[in-house]
């Protein structure tokens, strides 16, 4: 497919942001000895004689929970308002959707599409699902709620998990094994915690990227 955008549009938003000093080095280079190689336009002879059309997307990701749901009880509603939300502000809004769901009925699950964001410091082992669920597990805390977080790719951070899945026993069950879940949260380090608990969700890599997939239920 062409590319619309430019080396120029990289150089002018990593500028705006303040992003190259935040860059890894082997990045951070390419930026500094403008070395970013142009990428093919529409008017590129590659493409005069090309076809492309998407075969998967998140929607088809999105669209086969549903069914999923579905076929087993659930009265179903899909929220993708939230994408690129910070991981936080995410949790707090699809929370509230799924107990405003609650009310209406009394087996509801919630679908949740894209990608949330998390801004790393100094962080440990973890990505941006488990750091939505382990967020998610500090609100629902005895509540019959359950989440799960998770990237298609089977990749999620710099962990070995896709996500992860909590529901109203995590904080609980934490602590009885002497693990802070407060301290995994601000430390980004959420996979240690889920590793021990036995709920993180390890796949492997799927070699498919349909972005994550966010499901919330209460039954």
């Amino acid at each position: 497919m062409p590319d619309s955008t430019s080396v120029e549009d990289c150089h002018r938003i990593a500028a705006q942001y303040g992003l190259v000093q935040q860059f890894p080095r082997s990045v951070r280079e390419l930026f500094q000895q403008h070395a970013l190689e142009e990428t093919p336009k529409s008017d590129d002879r590659a493409f005069h004689r090309s076809r492309w059309w998407t075969v998967l997307s998140n929607a088809s990701l999105i669209d086969a929970a549903k069914t999923e749901a579905v076929r087993n009880g659930f009265a179903v509603e899909v929220d993708n308002s939230c994408d690129d939300w910070d991981y936080s502000r995410a949790a707090e809004y699809l929370l509230g959707r799924i107990r405003e769901l609650r009310t209406k009925h009394a087996r509801a699950c919630l679908i949740s599409g894209g990608e949330v964001t998390v801004k790393v410091t100094d962080g440990g082992v973890g990505g941006r699902n488990q750091q939505f669920a382990l967020a998610c597990a500090l609100q629902i805390a005895g509540d019959e709620l359950a989440v799960l977080s998770a990237g298609s790719d089977g990749i999620d951070g710099n962990s070995p998990a896709a996500g992860a899945v909590v529901d109203g026993t995590t904080l609980s069950r934490a602590a009885a094994l002497g693990l802070n879940a407060t301290q995994s949260l601000s430390g980004f380090n959420a996979y240690p915690l889920f590793e021990r608990l036995g709920d993180a969700i390890v796949t492997g890599p799927t070699g498919n990227n349909l972005r994550d997939v966010r499901i919330l239920l209460v039954s």
